[in-house]
């Protein structure tokens, strides 16, 4: 399925280090979620500036899209999570740290420039293999990144059925809203004709 496993070991292992650095940050600063959140905001306005703003051709739309909806999805759902009970923020004075949106709004930046990445290696680019890719990554990835978190003390589950701290409705809401997202931009290029590597 893979045609170069150089090269998708190179990006996989690009991709944890920088998953690895970021639940770093968000645990060591935990207690400064403004600070936090301006940085990651910050990061937000880098990534639009060079996949939107400065191309004089081919801008990114869809990547501002599905930044946006993956930060309103994700608000919705901690907020939901929050005030029901299933988990809790630990060292803010709030019940969700400032730095939440632009969270979930990188973490969706993260996993399109992966899957970005390693489609054209695939061996066979068919949107079911695309799909297939897709749930693996969303499965796998932004729970490590929550175990990192978890384990310096930035929240908490309250779910059982946890492994290294993150449950398995935890995994499951993850994919979730990934697939989601995916689905409502893969029917946007579809209906505009934007060929993108992820979701066309």
């Amino acid at each position: 399925m893979i045609s170069s496993k150089k090269i998708f070991f190179k990006e996989i292992g690009k991709a944890l280090l920088k998953l690895i650095l970021a639940g770093v940050v968000i645990g060591v600063f935990k207690k400064y979620d403004l600070i936090l959140a301006i940085l990651l905001f910050l990061k937000v306005v880098q990534n639009c500036y060079k996949e939107i703003v400065k191309p004089t051709t081919n801008k990114n739309w869809i990547l501002l899209i599905g930044m946006l909806l993956t930060g309103f999805g994700g608000i919705v759902g901690e907020t939901w999570g929050v005030q029901n009970g299933y988990w809790e923020y630990h060292e803010v004075n709030r019940e969700l740290p400032l730095w939440l949106p632009f969270a979930w709004m990188l973490a969706f930046h993260y996993l399109y420039k992966l899957e970005r990445n390693l489609i054209p290696l695939l061996s066979n680019q068919t949107q079911k293999n695309k799909i297939f890719f897709a749930i693996i990554l969303s499965l796998i990835l932004p729970a490590f990144g929550e175990m990192i978190t978890i384990y310096l003390g930035v929240w908490t589950y309250y779910w059982p059925y946890q492994i290294f701290g993150v449950p398995l409705y935890a995994f499951i809401c993850l994919v979730f809203v990934h697939m989601l997202v995916y689905t409502i931009l893969h029917f946007i290029c579809k209906k505009y004709q934007w060929k993108d590597t992820v979701f066309y």
